[in-house]
């Protein structure tokens, strides 16, 4: 029950019919067309435009990663904080029980 089983390949059935056979076509040369003209490059304009929205809008961005990722990263340490608290609280309650005989 637990054990995989794996597929056989299935063998075909009935009448097989061969593939086509492919017969060899000739190539023909073609024209060379001549090399393209070679145009003066266009003048440098920065594509990206950074206006006073945008970059508050990046401030923003930023600010509001920068708090979520703080805020995940403080709750992570607290639990582990809390968790080895407590596990510390066991153990002296633990180890005075067993002293105790």
């Amino acid at each position: 029950m637990f054990r995989p089983k794996v597929p056989t390949m299935p063998q075909p059935t009935g009448l097989v019919i061969p593939s086509a056979v492919v017969e060899p076509s000739t190539i023909a040369p073609g024209v060379l067309a001549p090399p393209p003209a070679i145009s003066a490059p266009a003048p440098f304009r920065s594509a990206n435009r950074l206006t006073p929205g945008t970059a508050l809008a990046l401030v923003g961005g930023g600010t509001a990663v920068v708090l979520v990722v703080g805020a995940v990263l403080v709750s992570m340490l607290l639990a582990v904080a809390i968790t080895a608290t407590s596990v510390a609280v066991c153990a002296v309650v633990i180890r005075s029980l067993l002293t105790r005989r």
